[in-house]
């Protein structure tokens, strides 16, 4: 089998057959695009178009996503009625342990779990609940004054059977 020879001589056909079709196809070929793109590119850019349902926009989101990620606190320490109680630091910290016994914290009102613990003395808890023991951190985890510490112990040895001062601040102690 061999290939027919092609033959050059016949004219060529195409859609194109005049110098006036080559020009518009030319222009065409340029304009249409052109003009595609800018539409495209107008739609985007004027349009407000958020996510369905979504209200990224809006004045509350725009202000919720400004404000400051933290404040600054200035407390004083000898200011007795800044001072938190016992109960406050204990509900705050120590309940999320001492109330369900996590991690073989001793739990709240435990009077049997607390018996030796208590005998030990107040300020071998305390010297425990400030720098931590076995899997409780320091504070168990939160930022409060030793005093606020102090408290919190008071209140959780006292409700299984302690019987501690709740501590004072030195200021008020020694104020008449």
């Amino acid at each position: 089998m061999s290939a027919a020879p092609h033959d050059d001589s016949t004219p060529h056909e195409g859609p194109i057959r005049t110098p006036k079709q080559l020009v518009v196809a030319v222009v065409l070929a340029f304009v249409v695009p052109i003009a595609v793109i800018v539409l495209l590119a107008n739609y985007v850019a004027t349009a407000n178009k958020p996510g369905a349902g979504t209200d990224i926009l809006a004045e509350e989101a725009v202000a919720k996503r400004l404000e400051p990620v933290g404040k600054v606190l200035v407390k004083d320490a000898s200011d007795v009625a800044a001072l938190k109680t016992g109960e406050q630091v204990y509900n705050a910290v120590c309940a999320a342990c001492h109330v369900a016994g996590v991690a073989n914290a001793p739990k709240f009102g435990d009077v049997a779990a607390w018996a030796p613990r208590i005998q030990t003395g107040y300020e071998a808890l305390l010297n425990s609940a400030l720098k931590g023991k076995g899997a409780m951190a320091a504070q168990g985890g939160g930022d409060y004054s030793d005093i606020e510490i102090g408290r919190a112990v008071v209140h959780l040895t006292n409700n299984a059977g302690g019987n501690f001062p709740v501590p004072a601040p030195a200021a008020a102690a020694s104020a008449p």
